[in-house]
This record gives C-alpha cells, sequence and structure tokens, in this order.
C-alpha cells in the first residue's frame, strides 16, 4: 500500500513524471521484498528472465509501430477516416460511440498495447476534430480496453487466469467475468453523460 500511495502521490503532486514514478515504484518494490526477505536467487531469475520477455515484446511491438505510422501517413488513412465519420453527422457522442464499440471488438483478439499503437494514429485526429479532452478519452479508453481483453470469443485476460488457476474450467471463469464487465460499461456510460467524473481529479492535480 506505501509504495501505491508513494508512487500515484508523488504523480498527482508533480515530484515525478509517470515513467520516472514506475522505476521508483519498482525500486522501492524490491526494497521492500528485501527488507521482508522474499528474495532469493531462484526468485530473481525469475524476474530478470520475466522482464526480459515483456521489454522485448514491447521493443517488437514499437518496431512495427515505426514502420505502420509512416505508412498511415503516406496513405493519409487518418485524415480519410477522420473525413468519413464526420460525414456522418452522428455527433460528438455518436462518434465516441463507434470508436468504443470499435475498441470493445479489437480486445476480443488483440493485445492492449499493441492496439493503443495501432489505433491512436487515426483515432487521435478524429478526437482533436471533435474537440474531446484527450485525458477523458485515457479514462474511457482504459475502459473499455480491459472490456475487450474480458470478452469472448477469445479474451485474452480470461486465458492469462486460467493459466493461474488451470483447474477452473473455462466456462466458470467466463460465467465469474460478466459482473466486472457489466460494471465497466455502466461507468462507461456514466462517463459518456457526466464527463466531469473523469476529469474532477485530473483537474486538480499539479500542472494541469
Amino acid at each position: 500500500m506505501l509504495v501505491v500511495f508513494v508512487t500515484i502521490g508523488g504523480i498527482y503532486l508533480g515530484l515525478f513524471t509517470p515513467i520516472e514514478a514506475s522505476g521508483f515504484g519498482a525500486s522501492f518494490t524490491l526494497l521492500v521484498a528485501l527488507l521482508r526477505r522474499k528474495l532469493s536467487i531462484p526468485v530473481m531469475k525469475a524476474i530478470v528472465l520475466q522482464t526480459m520477455r515483456t521489454t522485448a515484446t514491447v521493443f517488437l511491438i514499437l518496431m512495427g509501430a515505426y514502420v505502420f505510422i509512416p505508412f498511415m501517413t503516406l496513405s493519409e488513412l487518418p485524415e480519410i477516416v477522420v473525413r468519413f465519420l464526420l460525414g456522418f453527422e452522428l455527433g460528438t457522442t455518436g462518434t465516441l460511440v463507434i470508436i468504443i464499440l470499435t475498441y470493445l471488438a479489437l480486445g476480443t483478439f488483440m493485445e492492449d498495447f499493441s492496439m493503443l499503437i495501432l489505433t491512436l494514429p487515426v483515432v487521435l485526429p478524429v478526437l482533436k476534430a471533435l474537440g474531446v479532452d484527450l485525458v477523458w478519452f485515457g479514462v474511457v479508453a482504459v475502459l473499455i480496453i480491459q472490456m475487450g481483453l474480458l470478452s469472448p470469443p477469445v479474451g485474452i485476460n480470461v486465458f492469462i487466469v486460467k493459466g493461474i488457476v488451470p483447474d477452473v474450467p473455462m466456462y466458470t471463469i467466463f460465467r465469474g467475468i460478466w459482473p466486472f464487465w457489466y460494471a465497466m460499461g455502466l461507468l462507461i456510460a456514466l462517463l459518456l453523460i457526466f464527463p466531469q467524473l473523469a476529469l474532477f481529479l485530473p483537474n486538480t492535480m499539479f500542472g494541469r
């Protein structure tokens, strides 16, 4: 709990950026583990290997993004999508609903980080044209992506849980996710109706 309060509190007070907070949080967690005598050679080996796998995966995604984003710029796809969506004259709410449903569909078979890397070059120009607050959209995007990662037919997070508890049947896990799924859906609806719910706390932060 102390690690959470120090890292989140540091960001809130403007003591460090989110990236700096992640490094501080990792170092602080390592210190806590040392003080509690939870570290050993096998544990450290597992931590280092998992960190290397995660870092390699992120860099592969970023390498793909460096190829994909210039291609999108040359093809003028973001501008085409902006004109296409705005041409329907659905208004801000209608366009946001389309974007949310798209993220929900993508989340059923894509990992969250790669999904954002591939879609933001297209989505951001649309949001800016509509005058949508990007902090608000960031909050909504986190929720909708997590809904997608829980949604059938794939639901990547469901398979992660299955790997942790292999003895639990898959249908039991899928049945257990629905209360959380509906709760996140309700929260997204509330954020669409009352955007200030997502912006109240960020507006009080240092430098906002």
